[in-house]
């Protein structure tokens, strides 16, 4: 019997369901693919923060494992949540694709007033590094925002550049470095969920990169220390055992940011309790902001 794969029916998440499925062909292992329509794919005029977090776009998925419609599903590593169901395990990460944001503009940089994002991250280290712009709302996946920039609501847009490189897009703009635009904790990261069954974990975990694994590991132990989810503007970014981690406010004039060795995921919660000291001040401000009950 193939595995039969769940995905989100946007291009970007198909895609990446394909790339699952084409390596688990290449392993022998048989897949059949389904799409789940997700309460954050139906509701995308509001921030995430305001409907319930990333974990929107994985609730249904983790449903349709437990209930044994599908056996595993794909997701962008940065949309599961810390809180995750028992009997759904995440028993493979792919190799990192970029972890960097993309500012997609098609005016001159210079004459950028306007950007458009819904990220709380995204749009405080835009305020931090160009003051005096606007920041709006935008959300949808990525050929809605794309549109809605050649349209001319926007000035320019913020972008994983790992989507537009999957999607083998030519996106005018410039990467933004994630030393400077610390990314979201697993940006870049394609994971594989399943049932917690022996033999489903067994052939799923096939395509499990270690060095990948190690890295997201280090990010989610220090995002779960910090709390906040979406709520918070949090970047935090591990590399070869160089971990750099930044809490903002939510108008990009104050920050607290780290940067030190880290090589595993114990010392990851460490590194995670030590900032959320210096920079709690900060995250409970922005939960009161945005009005999130701890």
């Amino acid at each position: 019997m193939p595995l039969v794969i769940g995905t989100r029916g946007s291009a970007l998440a198909l895609v990446q369901a394909d790339r699952a499925c084409a390596l688990l062909r290449e392993a022998g292992i048989g897949t059949e693919k389904t799409i789940i329509t997700t309460e954050g794919d139906t509701i995308t005029n509001f921030p995430l923060h305001e409907i319930g977090g990333q974990g929107i776009f994985v609730r249904a998925l983790d449903d349709a494992i437990l209930s044994g419609k599908i056996d595993a599903a794909v997701h962008s590593m940065k949309d599961i949540p810390a809180a995750r169901p028992a009997g759904v395990v995440t028993a493979a990460v792919l190799p990192r694709d970029s972890p960097a944001d993309f500012l997609a503009h098609l005016v001159p940089e210079g004459d950028i007033r306007v950007i458009g994002t819904s990220s709380t991250r995204r749009k405080a280290q835009l305020l931090r590094h160009f003051p005096g712009l606007t920041v709006k709302n935008l959300r949808g996946n990525v050929d809605t925002r794309l549109r809605k920039l050649s349209e001319g609501r926007y000035d320019a847009i913020v972008l994983a550049e790992a989507g537009i490189g999957r999607l083998s897009l030519d996106v005018p703009g410039r990467r933004l470095p994630p030393e400077t635009f610390v990314p979201a904790p697993n940006q870049g990261i394609i994971a594989v969920v399943c049932r917690d069954d022996p033999d489903i974990r067994a052939a799923v975990a096939r395509l499990d990169d270690p060095e990948t694994r190690v890295d997201a590991a280090i990010e989610r132990a220090v995002m779960e220390e910090l709390g906040g989810g979406c709520y918070t503007p949090i970047g935090i970014y591990s590399v070869g055992g160089h971990l750099t981690a930044e809490v903002l406010s939510l108008d990009g004039k104050r920050q607290v940011r780290h940067e030190e060795g880290i090589r595993d995921p114990d010392s990851a919660r460490s590194a995670g309790r030590r900032l959320r000291a210096e920079a709690g001040e900060l995250i409970r401000e922005a939960w009161e902001r945005l009005g999130v009950k701890g």
